[in-house]
């Protein structure tokens, strides 16, 4: 079944890669599909026309109930390292996607299906979605968006009108998602793990062509993937977000957020912080995701090795580019926190003060920062003194309120909302979903209802993935 009211104007260049790259795939039919949410303004940036189109209409074809004209579903081929445990074949396996569009300044995106039922990838996994981590991809991701993070994006979540079965029947959803690709480091480490050299090759041509054009060498397109990954897990440090689950398939070439899964922003800081229930050895908690970040570009560099002329050439300059990493990424967390804090001239030890006085009192993250530019922060520590001396030798820097003011959000998705709507949800009650995304999408607006820190009744201890 086609629909012919909304035009999307797919080209879809990686269905046109060899097929071993993918399984082309078609949605499962959902029962009752419903509308919750569509994004007009991301869709009008993606150049889709979306004027005539009916919520019925939506919900027909975001549940995968109905295909627009040009889409060629597929789920990509992938493997990862997950926790560090290696498994050789991962892949989409509740995820289709549809195709790609290419905008008026000539950025390619994906548009992809979550929870559309089994793939060949989906091994013990029914290939659904429940509601709870639908809304939750959508709000963090938007979220993300507005505070200047590179993610996907939300364009539509979908009620399937059909309950999933996980500890409880909970009721189904389809989110689509856009990316600037789903190209993962573990597409690379599926190639390379079969010593298909061919297919290795491929992928970098077509990943240098797609994100780094300027790019010559695996060398260059290496050099590249880990700078933007140092950049973008600069930013998650510097707005408290724990992506909670940085597996290698979870990790985007592109540098974009991606895999909404056990992720939250931390209320009260603390270094240490873990929210993921699978998480059980910390692995990926606040403080260990640049580190993190560094070995998981080290898989990638491992997998671009059969590219390279020689073992010993690969070692030598890969190496020497891994090595940089951890001085990139001090220079770039250095950079975020001094914004956060409206230093013109970085002083990395009154940044590391301040942590350590949040960290002792589990100061809220969020609200620090924010008061701090409007110079009420003493109220967030119980150590007066401690912080009035802090603040003196701050103070002495003439911080530039300005700059902090559009760097630290007054708003961000905080977990036990997020919890509580998606409980509102459940009972078909989607109004605090869409107050929320109106809250969260101006995160650098005041806005009272959604600023406050969860009471000790209201703090959720654990996330859990999707799946």
């Amino acid at each position: 079944m086609h629909i012919m009211t909304l035009n999307i104007p797919f080209d879809n260049s990686y269905a046109r890669l060899p097929e071993r790259f993918f399984a082309r795939q078609t949605a499962t039919a959902v029962a009752a599909p419903t509308l919750i949410a569509f994004n007009h303004a991301l869709a009008a940036d993606l150049g889709i026309d979306a004027t005539a189109m009916s919520d019925t209409e939506a919900a027909t074809l975001f549940s995968g109930n109905a295909l627009p004209d040009g889409a060629a579903p597929l789920a990509q081929a992938y493997a990862g390292h997950q926790f560090g445990g290696w498994s050789p074949q991962l892949g989409d396996g509740r995820a289709l996607l549809l195709g790609e569009v290419v905008t008026a300044n000539t950025t390619r995106h994906d548009i992809q299906l979550k929870g559309s039922g089994r793939t060949p990838f989906s091994r013990n996994g029914d290939g659904r979605a429940w509601l709870g981590p639908a809304l939750r991809e959508y709000l963090m991701s938007e979220a993300m968006h507005a505070m200047g993070v590179p993610t996907t994006r939300a364009l539509a979540a979908v009620r399937t009108g059909e309950n999933v079965q996980r500890e409880t029947a909970l009721p189904g959803a389809v989110l689509t998602r856009t990316a600037s690709s789903h190209i993962r480091v573990g597409t690379f480490q599926f190639f390379a793990a079969r010593s298909d050299r061919d297919g290795l090759r491929t992928l970098t041509d077509y990943a240098i062509a797609r994100h780094y054009p300027d790019a010559q060498t695996p060398a260059d397109l290496l050099d590249q993937v880990m700078q933007r990954q140092v950049a973008l897990v600069a930013k998650w440090m510097g707005l408290g977000f724990i992506h909670g689950v940085m597996n290698t398939d979870n990790v985007s070439v592109a540098g974009e957020t991606i895999d909404y899964g056990p992720c939250a922003m931390m209320d009260s800081y603390h270094p240490d912080t873990v929210f993921s229930a699978i998480d059980q050895q910390g692995r990926y908690a606040y403080s260990n995701q640049p580190k993190l970040a560094h070995w998981n570009i080290a898989q990638f560099a491992t997998a671009l090795v059969p590219l390279m002329p020689d073992e010993t050439t690969a070692i030598n300059q890969f190496t020497a580019i891994l090595n940089r990493f951890p001085d990139l990424y001090a220079a770039a967390n250095l950079e975020t926190f001094s914004a956060k804090l409206g230093l013109a001239k970085s002083d990395p030890e009154l940044i590391d003060g301040l942590l350590a006085l949040m960290a002792q009192d589990g100061a809220d993250f969020t609200n620090t920062f924010a008061a701090l530019a409007a110079d009420t922060a003493r109220d967030q520590f119980s150590d007066r003194a401690a912080f009035d001396a802090w603040h003196a030798r701050w103070q002495a820097h003439d911080p530039d309120t300005a700059l902090m003011e559009k760097t630290n959000p007054q708003i961000i998705p905080r977990l036990h909302q997020i919890e509580a709507l998606i409980q509102a949800a459940v009972a078909d009650n989607d109004a605090p979903f869409h107050d929320m995304l109106a809250a969260v999408t101006q995160p650098f607006r005041a806005n009272a209802a959604y600023a406050q820190p969860p009471s000790t009744s209201e703090m959720v201890a654990r996330t859990f993935c999707g799946t």
